[in-house]
């Protein structure tokens, strides 16, 4: 099979790779739950290229991130759910009824004038819709939280539900008593290590992260941009370390736990207090890598 520029051809092969026997076995054991995590991180992929002004990065992951949707659609299809040509009929088909500014109605006429009303009305047109699709159970009660997005960024949905819970009255008074939940968090997250229980301390750490969330909506940050500036202090910093050690001859490898600490804290700055960086005990003979601010 030979590469192309027709679609056909990238839906032949995600057929092909799902083919029992003779398919791909990796690709044979997913389902939507397991590649639900890539196709996330695909849209990050993409955002990313996008924020660098790398179109050659951009290229290749708008195409990684067209997979996952090549893939999603495969696996309803084999279901009999619908098909990739439902997908395409469906974004095409709410694209046209929402721009009614751009392409002509059933009389032949393009309107102009309340671009912005008629896009709202439309989607709530739509929304309505959908409603009327779902089974009648799932209509019965209109949560509060209903109208939180489920497909958002984890950090960014637990921000929203936690607005949304807020607004009536379901909510802290004072950032440090969130920082005291916090504490009780990481507290229940040590008595779990003492358990030894992946799922309890799984769901204690998903606990500890929503107050932390909550901290950052009290204080007026974006738990997303607060942790990407995290991430980029970290990178430079650990390059640091990284370039100091090239300096000498050496590799991460062959470094200590307590040499890397030193260099962190060298990154950090002359004169900063020591008592924030990591613990230089290496366990087990590993390095441990553990939070630092």
């Amino acid at each position: 099979m030979t590469p192309s520029r027709d679609i056909s051809r990238l839906l032949e092969i995600m057929a092909a790779l799902r083919t029992p026997v003779t398919g791909c076995p990796w690709d044979l054991e997913q389902n939507f739950a397991t590649i639900a995590p890539y196709t996330i991180e695909e849209a990050y992929e993409v955002a990313d290229a996008i924020t660098r002004g790398d179109f050659d990065d951009l290229r290749e992951e708008l195409g990684d991130l067209l997979l996952q949707v090549v893939y999603h659609a495969r696996m309803a299809e084999e279901q009999n759910a619908f098909a990739f040509g439902d997908v395409v009929e469906a974004i095409t088909r709410k694209l046209i009824r929402r721009h009614p500014h751009v392409f002509a109605d059933k009389d032949g006429n393009i309107a102009a004038a309340g671009v912005k009303s008629a896009w709202e009305r439309i989607k709530a047109e739509e929304k309505a819709e959908r409603a009327a699709r779902r089974p009648p159970e799932e209509t019965t009660h209109k949560s509060l939280l209903a109208t939180v997005k489920a497909g958002q960024p984890a950090l960014t949905r637990a921000m929203e539900l936690q607005r949304k819970a807020s607004t009536v009255g379901f909510d802290w008074n004072d950032p440090r008593a969130v920082l005291s939940k916090i504490r009780e968090e990481a507290d229940e997250i040590e008595a779990a290590l003492d358990g030894n229980n992946a799922d309890e301390l799984a769901e204690e750490t998903g606990d500890l992260l929503f107050a932390l969330v909550n901290l950052a909506r009290h204080v007026g940050a974006d738990p997303e941009a607060a942790l990407r500036g995290t991430n980029a202090k970290f990178e430079r910093r650990f390059a640091y370390i990284e370039r100091a050690l090239l300096a000498k001859g050496r590799s991460l490898e062959d470094a200590t736990l307590q040499e890397m600490d030193a260099l962190w804290n060298e990154a950090k700055g002359a004169g900063q207090s020591q008592s924030s960086s990591w613990p230089s005990e290496a366990r087990a003979g590993t390095h441990t890598a553990e939070s630092r601010d």
